[in-house]
């Protein structure tokens, strides 16, 4: 169970960041929200291995740390879509880095294998 955003504050600004878009999903979450709106269809489809339960949790996590928006439009059935919010396109540089960083790294690994 997640804690207030109080209990989030840390120290150490990195263990801050760890704990806001730290795992295995939320970093791809993010990095596909980057390109568009998406439904939660349509996340299930560009990260196939993530569980419902698992992409469910993420998704309200990242809502409730004001990086995602989720929009749900009147309709039957409702359409809800997720996007970036003003606060979490502030981590596009992140993002972008740590693309920048792992193309390096694999380039790495092909030619001297670790």
């Amino acid at each position: 169970m997640r804690t207030s955003a109080k209990a989030d504050i840390s120290q150490c600004p990195i263990e801050t960041v760890m704990h806001v878009i730290g795992g295995k999903w939320k970093p791809l979450i993010l990095w596909h929200l980057m390109e568009s709106t998406k439904r939660f269809s349509d996340l299930e489809k560009d990260i196939p291995e993530v569980t419902q339960k698992m992409l469910t949790q993420h998704l309200r996590e990242l809502e409730s740390d004001g990086l995602v928006v989720r929009t749900i439009h009147p309709s039957v059935p409702p359409k809800v879509e997720y996007a970036l919010s003003e606060y979490g396109i502030t981590l596009l540089p992140v993002l972008d880095a740590m693309c920048n960083w792992g193309t390096i790294h694999n380039r790495i690994a092909v030619e001297r294998p670790l």
